[in-house]
């Protein structure tokens, strides 16, 4: 008879499919094989063994009892798709108290499974039942629940298959991402959520304070922000480190409630120094290049964009989502923009501008040079005019932040433009923004001044610093995460591309 694998069986000892499953093809220590956990459900089931004694711990998704028999399906979260588990009747009692959400312990032998729907099952030889779930309070039935009902219970929300998938989903994101970025050099660094300035000057920053609030003096002896952004910090280490980026939350006191802001995000952040080229704009559609490079490979490239999480959200419908055709166009397309080898278009905020006069819509908001882009002129721009992903560059100085870099004069311009892009995809507008950053101290000043803010005082004079102290040119962008996953899990709004989401006037836990 084959042993179970225990808690903490050494690699070794699994078969040698479970050993290639596990350890992916790097060589593991000695100690790490000690300490390996025992395979999860999405390991066992990728795993072409058979006739295999395993031990798995999870909760029931669904139990279905017969007189002699009941049959299973348990969830560990690893995988979309549970694990088919066949009690016998000489388990006794213990199958009797299973109901939907119960925890249990399952050992037993995997095989073949003689019916349809899943190549393997589990014959249980053992149960324990790890924590009881009563079935007439259990927020989590398994008819679907719309996304308002489960914002109401974000604590369980990711027992759904979309929310898990959703989870799973941003995990697998951001390992490509930081596989994309080490392979191009870059150091991965932690920056502070804590902070003294703003660095968008947008004004929507939540203060912090003590509780109690000290008697007089503040904490730190000046006011205190949570970050809206992590840019200035991450060009505070590339004057050292060269090429740095985080994935790290951000906050902003937005009011506005709508599908695409929250008040906790998560932004995807990354400055490196550049060797100049002569001509800014040419230095931003490198940075375009290297956005869209980043895309393509943690999305397409990595397949992704054809995994079993991706494929979960775009079936999974709820009140939000458009008509079932609507959505199947909106994934070829999806799929078409991050497998094509060909670029990505690029614009100019004032070819934008002047196609969004000619396009004949009713705005809601006029169509003016000068003016933010808002989200129905991206939309437009994106979903119509191209029908993909678009770069738009070179934006006026004026409703930019006072850190991008100024471009020369250029025909049909009304002001100064600096170099900076908005990368904006289909049905979520705006996903990534980035800038050449101004690295000319004097210029810096002079922008800085124009928006109400000094570098020579307290709060910014270590930015001036970069510029004095060997600041060399750089570049930089940031790109929101939520949005991302949104993107391409096809999901309709933010609250249900975070685990756990805040927003004016809710935070449940």
């Amino acid at each position: 008879m084959k042993p179970y694998l225990p808690f903490v069986l050494g690699i070794t000892q699994y078969s040698p499919s479970l050993r290639r499953v596990f350890g992916g093809g790097r060589s593991i220590s000695t100690a790490a094989n000690r300490f390996r956990l025992p395979p999860t459900i999405r390991q066992i089931l990728s795993s072409p063994d058979v006739d295999q004694k395993v031990e798995v711990t999870g909760w029931v998704k669904s139990i279905r009892k017969q007189k002699r028999v009941a049959f299973g399906v348990l969830s560990d979260g690893s995988s979309p798709v549970g694990l088919q588990t066949v009690f016998r009747e000489d388990l006794g009692e213990r199958v009797k108290l299973i109901t939907n959400g119960t925890s249990i312990c399952v050992r037993g032998n995997v095989v073949k499974s003689p019916g349809s729907g899943q190549d393997k099952e589990l014959l249980v030889e053992e149960v324990e039942i790890l924590g009881a779930c009563d079935p007439e309070t259990y927020p989590i039935q398994k008819k679907t629940h719309t996304p308002e009902y489960l914002r109401d219970y974000t604590h369980l929300r990711a027992r759904t298959d979309a929310i898990a998938a959703m989870v799973r989903l941003r995990g697998h994101l951001m390992r490509e991402f930081d596989r994309y970025f080490e392979n191009q050099g870059f150091a991965y660094a932690h920056t502070p959520v804590l902070t003294s300035g703003d660095a968008e000057g947008g004004g929507e920053a939540f203060r912090i304070a003590p509780v109690p609030p000290p008697p007089q003096r503040e904490f730190f002896a000046h006011p205190a922000y949570l970050t809206v952004s992590h840019q200035l910090h991450l060009e505070a280490l590339s004057n050292s480190l060269g090429r740095v980026y985080t994935l790290s939350p951000c906050f902003r006191a937005e009011t506005g409630v709508t599908r695409r802001h929250l008040a906790e995000f998560w932004m995807l952040e990354a400055e490196w120094n550049v060797i100049p080229t002569g001509e800014p704009r040419a230095q931003t559609a490198a940075l375009c290049d290297f956005v869209e490079g980043l895309v393509k490979g943690g999305v397409g490239d990595s397949g992704i964009i054809h995994g079993e999480d991706v494929d979960v959200l775009w079936r999974h419908r709820d009140s939000d989502s458009a008509p079932e055709l609507e959505r199947q166009k909106r994934l070829k397309a999806l799929v078409s923009a991050v497998t094509t080898d060909a670029p990505w278009p690029k614009m100019s905020y004032t070819d934008a501008i002047r196609e969004l006069l000619k396009s004949g819509q009713k705005w809601t908001f006029p169509v003016r040079w000068g003016s933010p882009l808002q989200t129905e002129h991206e939309k437009w721009l994106a979903e119509n005019l191209v029908g993909g992903p678009l770069f738009v560059t070179d934006y006026p100085a004026g409703i930019k932040p006072f850190y991008m870099r100024a471009n020369p004069p250029a025909d049909g311009e009304e002001e100064v433009t600096v170099g900076c892009f908005d990368l904006l995809v289909p049905h979520a507008g705006e996903l990534v923004g980035g800038s050449v950053r101004e690295e000319r101290l004097d210029v810096l000043r002079a922008s800085m001044r124009s928006k109400g803010m000094e570098m020579d005082g307290e709060r910014y004079g270590w930015y001036g610093d970069l510029r004095r102290f060997g600041g060399a040119p750089h570049v930089g962008f940031g790109m929101g995460f939520e949005r991302l996953v949104g993107w391409v899990g096809g999901i309709e709004n933010v609250r249900e591309c975070i685990p756990m989401p805040r927003w004016a006037g809710r935070m449940e836990l």
